[in-house]
């Protein structure tokens, strides 16, 4: 039996029929279309999945849809509606992604370190994007690219 899921999905409010057990990343991805938000290993170790919830980072894969009733989803189609965020700027310019895979959950839990720790450390950013597993860049330019949006202020 299917129930009804309203939420506002970057800033648009959208009501789902869902299945009891539908993972939020599913509503995203599968429901909405919305296919920037990637689903890596499905049991919240990757955070490919990562979108903010009510303005905090979470693994979309752990959550259920109707977890998310009446809440705000913002995802990385959401993240600068006027264009590109200055993480995703400053990804780019690093050189901070090579597959691109774990990008967008990389840069979602990046923008919600920053804003809980405005000009973070090295070591800060680090076990800030512990929860995010690359296996491609080695993480280095990851660390570069948020350090430059973190020096920014």
């Amino acid at each position: 039996m299917d129930h009804s899921v309203s939420l506002k999905v970057n800033g648009k409010a959208v009501t789902v029929q869902v299945e009891p057990r539908t993972l939020l990343v599913q509503l995203i991805r599968d429901h909405l279309k919305l296919t920037g938000t990637h689903v890596g290993c499905d049991t919240a170790q990757c955070g490919a999945c990562t979108v903010h919830l009510n303005g905090r980072a979470v693994k979309a894969c752990s959550i259920l849809a109707l977890q998310a009733q009446g809440g705000e989803v913002t995802t990385i189609e959401g993240l600068s509606p006027d264009g590109q965020h200055p993480m995703q700027v400053a990804f780019k310019d690093c050189h901070a992604l090579q597959c691109g895979f774990c990008t967008p959950g990389m840069v979602m839990s990046a923008v919600q370190l920053l804003k809980d720790h405005p000009g973070a450390t090295e070591q800060q950013i680090r076990e800030g994007l512990e929860g995010n597993l690359c296996r491609c860049t080695g993480y280095h330019n990851i660390v570069r690219a948020v350090s430059a949006v973190a020096a920014r202020g």
